[in-house]
């Protein structure tokens, strides 16, 4: 009799277990997050979105099932861009990067109708309980170029084809013009205005036009490889942008000033699968990876190769920070911008409307 109890027992217990949830089969995986990204310019191999792209891309490699990214690629900042963020909410997508300066109101003005979903406004400055603010102290990294650029320049004359006078553009051409007058006082730094983020052409103009006036190295603010072909199509020198851009020019490559962005997008998705995510305001710079210099051309000697990168490490610890002053910094109208021995605070960098000694142009209003 014990024994058919204990059989009873057993049929009892096994049939408990097929029925009682705690032993039913495994519930299937959560649904992967869905991210949206919104790109200004086309992707192409190299320049701005190129290194946004190479953002999205990590973010699936570090989270793989996790997470499902998609973008939308040549977006014009206004109405296409909340048009464009709109739909991304409405497809399901709960975190969407949007980056770009002219994305920043139309950003709001979705997030505001979909307060469940998460926004990233990078480049952008105001913030609302869903939507978070990030950017990179890339004037970091135009110091560092200007350095390069002002130890190869035989002209002393440097020039900087820039988009629109916003305060990172200012905030990339002083710290240029500071690096290279850091190690030659004489240098000067010419400035075309394009009104433009995204235009080859004109791109390209600018900088030919540039090179007829003295120019024998060239930064640039703007997306596309446009100023690095017209360089090494007249044999002159440029510093890249965004992205290492070697492959476009070759010979007239000194150095490269990269973005990189996949540490901060892997965080941030990490953040919202976990349930930490915040509406927080990143500036982030050399010490957190977010820029980086190097790719030197053939044509940098290796002594200016380890200064510049000398001096990145002297940036990264806080030992060199480009905007304190060592002696008097005046604007190009002969005004004090920067007293010696004081540093601009982080409100007055973001808030940068002013040309240094040196730079030949004005800001385009």
């Amino acid at each position: 009799m014990y024994k058919n109890l204990a059989g009873s027992a057993i049929v009892a217990l096994a049939a408990a277990c097929f029925l009682s949830p705690s032993f039913s089969q495994p519930k299937p995986a959560a649904d992967p997050l869905k991210i949206g990204f919104v790109y200004v310019a086309p992707v192409t191999d190299a320049g701005w979105v190129r290194q946004h792209e190479e953002g999205r891309k990590a973010v699936e490699a570090a989270l793989p099932g996790k997470v499902k990214t998609t973008f939308v690629e040549n977006v014009p900042e206004g109405a296409d861009a909340e048009r464009v963020i709109r739909d991304l909410a409405q497809q399901g997508n709960k975190l969407i990067f949007t980056p770009s300066f002219g994305y920043m109101e139309p950003t709001l003005k979705v997030a505001r109708d979909f307060p469940d979903v998460k926004f990233e406004s990078v480049t952008g400055y105001k913030a609302a309980p869903n939507v978070a603010t990030a950017n990179a102290r890339y004037y970091q990294g135009r110091y560092l170029a200007g350095v390069a650029a002002g130890r190869m320049t035989k002209t002393h004359i440097a020039g900087y084809v820039a988009g629109f006078p916003i305060p990172e553009v200012l905030q990339g051409i002083n710290a240029f013009t500071l690096g290279m007058r850091s190690v030659n006082p004489k240098a000067q730094v010419k400035v075309v205005w394009l009104d433009a983020w995204f235009d080859p052409p004109k791109e390209r103009d600018a900088a030919m036009t540039l090179f007829n006036q003295g120019v024998d190295v060239i930064a640039f603010h703007t997306g596309s490889t446009a100023v690095m072909a017209a360089a090494q199509e007249r044999g002159m020198m440029a510093v890249a942008y965004h992205s290492d851009m070697r492959k476009v020019a070759p010979d007239a490559q000194i150095v490269a000033v990269t973005h990189q962005w996949g540490g901060y997008y892997t965080q941030r998705a990490q953040a919202v699968l976990d349930g930490s995510w915040k509406a927080t305001s990143v500036w982030g710079g050399v010490k957190e990876g977010m820029i980086r210099v190097g790719d030197f051309g053939p044509k940098v000697p290796k002594a200016v190769q380890e200064e510049v990168l000398a001096r990145q490490q002297d940036i990264a610890s806080g030992k060199l920070q480009v905007f304190r002053a060592v002696a008097d910094v005046r604007d190009n109208e002969g005004k004090l911008a920067i007293a010696k021995g004081t540093s601009l605070r982080d409100d007055q960098i973001l808030t940068m409307n002013w040309l240094a000694e040196g730079v030949q142009g004005r800001i385009a209003r």
